[in-house]
This record gives structure tokens, sequence and C-alpha cells, in this order.
């Protein structure tokens, strides 16, 4: 499944729009990672556990887009866009969303 943040596929012609397709995934903070992620901010540098849980959910919400594309029919999602939110009374857990057009293309 071709996917893009562009509204068109390059050098290809979309024939049909079937409509919004989206994704997404909730991942909760680990209390060791909220730790680790604490001393990497104080000494600084990258947080390691917070970014691979990230690219983790953002994976699984571009997946479950690209499926239900998938059962429409489609060979293309354009004009994706990822929203990233806080959810719980603590922010303590993170929500990624995946949302596009899926497109069927000549």
């Amino acid at each position: 499944m071709l996917t893009c943040t562009t509204p068109s596929i390059a050098e290809r012609e979309t024939v049909a729009t079937l409509g919004v397709v989206s994704g997404e995934a909730i991942i909760g903070a680990h209390i060791f990672r909220d730790i680790f992620a604490g001393i990497t901010n104080i000494i600084g540098g990258r947080a390691g556990g917070y970014e691979k849980a990230l690219r983790e959910a953002r994976d699984i919400a571009l997946q479950e887009m690209s499926e239900e594309a998938r059962r429409l029919g489609a060979d293309a999602v354009v004009g994706v866009d990822l929203d990233y939110e806080s959810l719980g009374p603590d922010g303590g857990m993170l929500m990624v969303t995946a949302a596009g057009t899926a497109v069927k293309l000549r």
C-alpha cells in the first residue's frame, strides 16, 4: 500500500476516491522508561525508550490505516496526517492517529 502526505502520488492518476481511512494506537508509559527518561532529561541526550515507543505506535497506526484502505480496494492513501495526543488523568498514555484518503490509482 502506497502512503504519502501529499494529495496525490507522483506520476500516477487517481481514478477513484474511496473515502477517509484511519488507524489508531494507544500506548502507556512504563514506569522504568519514565525514570530513565527523567535521568536523560537531567543529564541531556535523547529519551530512546520514548522514541522507540512512539515509532512503534506510529507504525501500528499506519498499518491499521493501510489495512482499512485495502479492505476498500484502495491502491494508496494520500494526504496522510499523523496526530499525537496524551491521554489519561496524568497524561500517562499516548494516542497516535494516522488518517488519510483511500484512492484507486490507474
